[in-house]
């Protein structure tokens, strides 16, 4: 019998980052699909919500749009410029407009990461070599800084924020993940988790749940294919965006993500917040590649007892 964390993580509400139908990073594999299409396939998929997305419209526009098809705005990304040193002159700013886009639509969850920035990207997935570029102490202080300026401001309007570890940004291992988030415990930013990039930066989604425990306020399901993935790792694969080329995000439940784990390790620290699916490209159609998804987390999620 399920026991009352997994019904409460059962009942969290389910959404998408529509990625996968306008690629911004690598836009030249599909060509754009119109807002109000992705909309509509993400309503006929049974989705609670989705990330705004390329091409949206914002504000009140976006909150009528996203109504008229009883979906919630879950979350507005906001990549902060980061070098060696921190955040750039004008990341606070950059990122404020994102938290006003989120605000303005009546979205929830704001989450904040790096820039992928070459230095990192063509070490995607081996970021814990010596020669990998990475925070120094200054930049370590101003990122948490400036994010913690942004996450003030957002609990101040009524709406979380949380950081996203990245790869090809300058925090993606554990190492780093660990170390920003000891900078961040007891302020207004939590983690939002991405299983695919943790993943890809040689982390194990389920330890990193236990240890952040109540930091992780956003979770973003994604799963890595293995092959890609080593291929990535031993330098076959180059960068990052060579890799999102190979499909090295696969269907949820078909690569190297422990599902089950992440959501009983969610259910154990009393999760309840978003459970996001992305997949950045795929070799399938959009709305395919996300039904069988969710059809994955959903047997998932019916399946689960928590950890006594």
């Amino acid at each position: 019998m399920t026991t009352e964390p997994a019904a409460e993580l059962a009942a969290c509400p389910i959404g998408v980052v529509p990625i996968i139908w306008n690629n911004v990073d690598v836009p030249d594999l599909r060509e754009p699909v119109p807002y109000q299409e992705v909309l509509d396939e993400i309503r006929r998929l049974g989705f609670d919500g989705c990330q705004f997305g390329a091409g949206f419209p914002e504000g009140t526009n976006l909150r009528a749009e996203l109504e008229t098809r009883g979906l919630r705005l879950a979350e507005v990304y906001a990549a902060i410029p980061c070098g060696v040193d921190g955040p750039t002159d004008g990341a606070l700013d950059e990122a404020r407009e994102r938290l006003d886009l989120l605000t303005g639509a009546a979205g929830e969850v704001l989450v904040m990461a790096g820039t992928i920035v070459p230095e990192r990207s063509v070490r995607s997935g081996r970021a814990d070599g010596p020669d990998v570029p990475k925070l120094s102490e200054k930049g370590w202080a101003r990122l948490a800084e400036v994010i913690v300026t942004v996450g003030d401001q957002a609990r101040e309007r009524g709406v979380t924020a949380a950081f996203h570890p990245h790869t090809g940004t300058f925090v993606e291992t554990p190492e780093e993940t660990a170390t920003l988030a000891k900078r961040l415990r007891g302020t207004s930013v939590g983690i939002c988790l991405d299983t695919g990039h943790y993943l890809v930066g040689g982390g194990d989604p389920v330890k990193a749940i236990r240890n952040l425990a109540d930091q992780v306020l956003h979770v973003h399901l994604k799963d890595v294919d293995r092959d890609v993935l080593a291929r990535l790792r031993n330098g076959d694969i180059s960068t990052f965006h060579d890799a999102l080329r190979e499909r090295i995000f696969t269907e949820l439940g078909s690569g190297a993500l422990d599902l089950p784990g992440v959501l009983q390790a969610l259910a154990s620290v009393d999760y309840h917040g978003w459970l996001m699916i992305e997949q950045d490209t795929s070799w399938n159609p959009p709305a395919e590649a996300m039904a069988a998804a969710k059809r994955v987390l959903a047997f998932a999620l019916r399946t689960l007892t928590s950890p006594a």
